[in-house]
């Protein structure tokens, strides 16, 4: 009787296990297919075009026209600023001329939303004047009575390099200079006409701003991502262990343990 009893025993435990094991994998599988139905959603929505995550616009017209501005010259700028590496001279040269360049291609455009029009004066600058000052017939007769100084004088002067003027009024590294010169032609048509799309002058006031601030914020996060100061993460075993390991003893060169021996 005892050991129908502990056969009755062991068979009512095993089928607890096998429910408890049935009820597992079961609730695994509900899991598995919830996760495949999610991964289905998802991929349906990124191959249809994604779902609409875009932000709300601002309220400003300005952050708005600025926002679609960095959108296409933050790219071209962190390109040509990583590619500083020597020191970091040549990207603070860099950033240096690129605000300076942005605040000059600017003004002159605040300067006309501010300024107006005058119509008189508008018609006195059109207005055409004609000099007569006779034929040349006399021309070939002409004795030109100057010294040679005078002469080169009147000689027209040899073109400024941009690069000079480009840096005129900022120090710094000239490689940066000069890669910033070339990075500022591909992005200023681009903020000169954003600008310009704003008539009301706190648009125009919140463009600017905000346009200056992102460009210094952008330059001192790619710096971060040039030369991150974040150390490497540790623990007190591994600290530990550091500080009692041994001092590995140089490998003696060949031959000169028969060496020490001969003498």
């Amino acid at each position: 009787m005892k050991h129908q009893e502990e056969k009755a025993l062991r068979e009512n435990i095993r089928q607890i296990i096998r429910h408890v094991k049935q009820k597992k994998n079961t609730e695994e599988e509900a899991l598995r297919q919830i996760v495949r139905e999610f991964i289905e959603i998802e991929t349906k929505a990124i191959t249809e075009g994604g779902p609409d995550v875009d932000p709300t616009p601002n309220k400003s017209t300005g952050i708005n026209v600025l926002e679609e501005l960095l959108k296409k010259i933050i790219p071209v700028l962190e390109t040509d600023y990583k590619s500083l590496t020597t020191n970091s001279e040549q990207r603070q040269s860099f950033r240096s001329h690129i605000i300076n360049a942005v605040v000059n291609s600017l003004t002159p455009a605040k300067i006309n939303t501010k300024a107006g029009s005058d119509p008189e004066e508008e018609a006195d600058i059109e207005e055409e004047i004609e000099i007569n000052v006779g034929d040349d017939a006399g021309d070939d007769k002409f004795i030109d009575i100057r010294t040679s100084a005078e002469k080169a004088s009147d000689e027209p002067e040899e073109e400024e390099d941009p690069l000079d003027g480009f840096g005129a009024e900022v120090e710094g590294d000239e490689t940066g200079r000069n890669v910033a010169y070339q990075s500022f032609k591909k992005i200023e048509t681009s903020i000169i006409d954003s600008y310009e799309l704003l008539a009301a002058a706190e648009d125009q006031e919140l463009f600017y701003d905000y346009l200056i601030a992102n460009l210094k914020l952008y330059f001192e996060k790619f710096e971060e991502e040039l030369t991150p100061g974040v150390e490497e993460p540790t623990n007190q075993a591994y600290d530990m262990a550091k500080a009692e390991e041994p001092e590995m003893a140089p490998s003696p060169v060949a031959g000169e343990e028969d060496l020490e021996l001969e003498l």
